[in-house]
């Protein structure tokens, strides 16, 4: 058993530091990141990824940081959420990633299957055509069913959005829905807990004008404070312009520690 989970932490730090690959957008499934924690009041999870490679003078340098928190209240009603992450790729001569995503969330229970959520979002990527997104939101989150290990979720709610094209110098101000539905489902045998989630963010007065996002997301622990994680998400964004539309994926493998 010992020889196993060696075996498996040495795969986890081959995958994190030479085979991370990532294409982030500008849409951002906040459902996978939620934290389970039933009465545990405070859970704070981070990693760290570094990686310089040199050859005859031409240099890559990736650097990856996520931060996770979650706070609850006495009664356990209320829950204070943050979550932060920097990824930066960068080359001698340009850079291939460089990005931020900054999210805050208040959850309040009222009643056994219905929560209201309010949440405030500023993100950051050079590379898309909308280069930064500031948005704030309110809404309701109910749960569909619970048993066995499964949960469900659907989720709907307002969101007024700010958009930054950087090329043109454009902004755009929005009223956009978003709706969303979760499925989770944990193999106690195996340790193993997945996720599946798809988001449809269309305006109000255009439909046409949309973002969608799909991921899907395993985590398994490896001790009682290091879990090894993979992420798949695939996303369309639908401008209905003359704005180019946008089409990302992301693949990644990494280690989250627990604290």
């Amino acid at each position: 058993m010992k020889l196993t989970l060696n075996f498996i932490t040495s795969i986890c730090c081959v995958f994190i530091f030479f085979l991370s690959f990532s294409v982030e957008a500008q849409l951002v499934n906040i459902e996978s990141k939620r934290m389970h924690t039933d009465s545990l009041r405070f859970v704070l999870n981070s990693d760290l990824l570094f990686n310089y490679t040199d050859n005859n003078g031409e240099y890559i340098l990736q650097v990856s940081s996520n931060v996770t928190t979650q706070f609850k209240s006495k009664n356990l009603n209320s829950i204070y959420f943050f979550i932060g992450n920097v990824n930066l790729i960068r080359s001698k001569d340009e850079d291939f990633q460089n990005s931020y995503f900054l999210h805050a969330r208040f959850n309040q229970k009222l009643t056994k299957v219905i929560r209201f959520e309010a949440f405030i979002q500023n993100q950051n990527n050079q590379k898309l055509t909308i280069s930064e997104r500031n948005l704030l939101g309110a809404g309701l989150r109910l749960k569909l069913f619970s048993k066995n290990g499964s949960l469900a979720y659907f989720g709907n709610s307002y969101i007024y959005e700010i958009e930054s094209v950087d090329d043109s110098d454009q902004k755009f101000y929005n009223h956009r829905n978003s709706s969303y539905i979760s499925l989770n489902q944990n193999f106690k045998k195996y340790n193993l807990d997945i996720t599946g989630t798809f988001y449809f963010q269309p305006l109000y007065k255009n439909i046409s004008n949309h973002r969608i996002l799909s991921q899907f997301k395993a985590e398994m622990p490896l001790t009682k404070r290091i879990s090894f994680s993979a992420l798949y998400n695939y996303s369309v964004i639908n401008f209905n312009s003359t704005l180019e539309d946008n089409r990302s994926s992301n693949v990644s493998f990494g280690l989250t520690l627990n604290l």
